[in-house]
């Protein structure tokens, strides 16, 4: 089976740094998330082809390019969410090093697979298909991603502060307030809050335990309307 054969399904990468050894991971795939292509992939989808092929089997590519490899996968695994990936940028390879530095810019933040369906069911009522068992050939860094929730994060062990750009994303997408309001939380608050702390003493605290109090600010600010 060749590689224009293969289904392509994109996953958004919220890529926010490479470190210098050229390592980044992320999630090429989520589950149970219904993609522009009105497809989602079932928990274990992955499992039968991870452990037949292994990760030496599975190529990092560029834009699915089989002329384009820019480096190797150090990691690939199913958790509860989807397919957590770890890679490595090969050195010394001009690709790579493009790609390392647009990953870097925040220009390019996706990652998509190549497969083959082995098994899938059909709604025939909303119209989605569920992938319940793929052959997984190839993850690519690319452009354009299908599935917007899942994205290239910063190295695992790298407590980054998030950008103005993700704090707004995180509020309208997660937090449920309307861009209006997430504009009012973060040149009233985020910043106000930013400039105030040390970064080297005083970490960012988690987004997600700010969610019920964003909520509850959201309904307070609908309310005085």
């Amino acid at each position: 089976m060749s590689f224009s054969n293969l289904e392509i399904k994109f996953a958004a990468a919220q890529l926010a740094m490479v470190d210098g050894d050229g390592i980044f991971s992320g999630y090429a795939s989520l589950f149970d998330k219904v993609d522009l292509g009105q497809d989602k992939i079932a928990p274990g989808a992955f499992a039968k082809t991870l452990g037949e092929r292994g990760i030496s089997g599975i190529k990092m590519l560029f834009q699915h390019d089989p002329n384009e490899i820019i480096g190797t996968w150090l990691d690939i695994r199913e958790d509860a969410h989807g397919l957590m990936v770890r890679g490595k940028l090969a050195a010394n390879v001009a690709r790579a090093d493009e790609v390392r530095a647009l990953m870097q810019a925040g220009a390019l933040d996706g990652l998509s697979i190549g497969f083959k369906t082995i098994k899938s069911r059909k709604d025939q009522k909303s119209g989605v298909r569920t992938l319940m068992q793929l052959d997984l050939w190839e993850i690519s860094v690319v452009t354009f991603p299908m599935l917007p929730e899942a994205r290239v994060g910063a190295i695992a062990d790298q407590k980054q502060r998030p950008s103005i750009r993700e704090f707004e994303r995180w509020l309208t997408r997660d937090a449920g307030l309307t861009r209006r309001e997430a504009n009012t939380v973060i040149h009233s608050g985020f910043k106000a809050m930013s400039g105030s702390r040390d970064a080297a003493t005083a970490p960012m605290p988690n987004l997600a335990a700010l969610h019920g109090q964003l909520k509850r600010a959201t309904t307070l600010l609908h309310n005085s309307r």
